[in-house]
């Protein structure tokens, strides 16, 4: 079995990078308790909501995985995500403008799936800054 870094690794390419749907199936957990910036998630299900409305949002976005540090079944994500905003986000129209945003991303796994995780990034400001114009 894969080593939880190199799930979450895998996760981050295959879901953000290369849009593969089945893979959100296949590694989060049917119960999980998610904590997303603007929303919590409880499912497979909730968990693609969000991803859908932020690679529609964004449809270049491109997410780096810049550090992971696994301890057991946690693993803390470091990553950066670049995008280009061409798509509806919370209301506000496309602006066309690119952004860029650094997080962090706190996960927990069980056989080999993602049963809890915890966001933090500011989705707010970059709100905030593409309704201003600033990108």
């Amino acid at each position: 079995m894969a080593s939880n870094a190199a799930v979450v690794r895998a996760f981050y390419d295959d879901v953000w990078n290369k849009r593969h749907e089945a893979a959100i199936d296949a590694v989060i957990a049917p119960g999980i308790d998610g904590k997303m910036e603007g929303r919590d998630v409880g499912s497979p299900a909730e968990f693609k909501a969000s991803w859908r409305e932020l690679t529609g949002a964004f449809p270049d976005l491109r997410m780096t995985v810049e550090d992971v540090i696994e301890q057991g079944p946690k693993v803390a994500v470091r990553w950066r995500v670049n995008g280009t905003h061409t798509g509806p986000l919370a209301g506000l129209p496309a602006t066309g403008r690119a952004v860029s945003a650094r997080g962090l991303t706190w996960l927990e796994l069980a056989d080999g799936k993602i049963v809890r995780g915890w966001d933090s990034w500011n989705l707010g400001a970059l709100i905030m800054d593409l309704a201003a114009g600033k990108g």
